[in-house]
């Protein structure tokens, strides 16, 4: 037997997850089909050109410092303060956690822990191949560019590939990997692309990035959204991992009630009970006894009427008057003496 303890939230929320089934059956979860295998193929040869492209100070250089000394914040100024809050969409952590909201109440809604799960696998992700290009190149922005014409690469730097635009097409391209519906889908990829493409454009417009930075950024974001089917399975076996982990502790946590031990009843007392049992009558149960007594208020045997009964006397008694008795109580007439 165990006790109920107070549930705490998260357990609510562990509870709602067990009231239907933990993935609903109208949800696809998308795999690697061909297609997405030809469209990550492809986009991982443009990522390596740009790559190359930067390293061997190609066009794509001549470009950046065109573009960097066109200086856009210059050309329109009217429109930087409204930028510099729109860039915001492309920073981890306020995008991180606008999406986090919505796919806990998605996952509240759908009962499983898949979106936010998925939302944690696109993010480590993004942290580790965009990190490790960062610091593994080493490019220095616009800001601190050193040599006129240079690709700054391995200086130190950590801006190629840009974080802001992989961090936008992640972030908002998971919305429409997690759709329920095509239409959906198809309308969530295109805001997500204008968005990401927007944070981009804004960090040049800035010159905090390179063309090429925003470029690879793109190419990086769409790599991770494309390579997601892969990581479905893992996904699948956290969280069951984690609804197992919930259930142990869970089980751990009830205290047991022990049970009231038996009380020991010496056997002489057991015996003494026995025989008294043995010899006591058997009695009928109350409510028979008290079912078989007629009423008070009635006469013994069958009960008549009224114009059956013996005439009462006045002085009360059922006997039947005779002539010669008088009732008792009256006096005694006596024969007058003489003729």
């Amino acid at each position: 037997m165990r006790t109920e303890r107070k549930l705490s939230r998260l357990d609510r929320v562990f509870a709602r997850l067990d009231r239907e089934p933990e993935r609903p059956a109208h949800i696809d979860v998308p795999r690697m089909s061909r297609h997405r295998v030809v469209l990550f193929s492809a986009t991982l040869a443009f990522y390596t050109a740009i790559v190359w492209a930067v390293v061997v100070s190609s066009w794509l250089v001549r470009l950046d410092w065109q573009v960097m000394f066109f200086r856009p914040y210059q050309q329109w100024p009217q429109i930087h303060a409204f930028l510099d809050y729109y860039v915001v969409l492309g920073q981890r952590g306020p995008t991180a956690v606008m999406v986090a909201a919505w796919l806990g109440w998605r996952s509240w809604r759908q009962h499983t822990l898949r979106p936010l799960l998925t939302l944690g696998a696109a993010l480590l992700l993004l942290n580790i191949t965009v990190g490790a290009a960062k610091y593994g190149m080493g490019r220095l922005g616009p800001h601190y560019a050193t040599v006129i014409g240079s690709n700054e690469m391995w200086r130190g730097g950590d801006i190629f590939p840009s974080g802001h635009t992989a961090n936008a097409v992640v972030t908002w391209g998971i919305l429409a990997y997690l759709a329920s519906t095509p239409r959906a889908r198809r309308w969530l990829s295109a805001l997500s692309a204008v968005t990401s493409l927007g944070v981009g454009l804004t960090t040049v417009y800035l010159g905090t990035h390179w063309l090429s930075d925003v470029l690879l950024g793109w190419a990086a974001g769409l790599l991770i959204l494309l390579a997601l089917p892969w990581c479905e399975p893992l996904i699948a076996r956290a969280e069951t991992a984690i609804l197992d982990l919930r259930d142990r502790r869970r089980s751990s946590r009830a205290v047991p009630v022990p049970a009231p031990a038996p009380v020991a009843v010496p056997p002489q007392v057991v015996t003494q009970r026995t025989k008294v049992d043995e010899e006591a009558p058997v009695r009928e149960p109350v409510a028979a006894a008290r079912a078989a007594r007629q009423p008070v208020y009635l006469a013994p045997g069958p009960h008549t009427t009224r114009a059956e009964r013996t005439p009462v006397t006045p002085a009360g008694s059922r006997r039947p008057a005779h002539a010669d008795r008088l009732p008792r109580g009256a006096a005694q007439a006596r024969p007058l003496a003489g003729g």
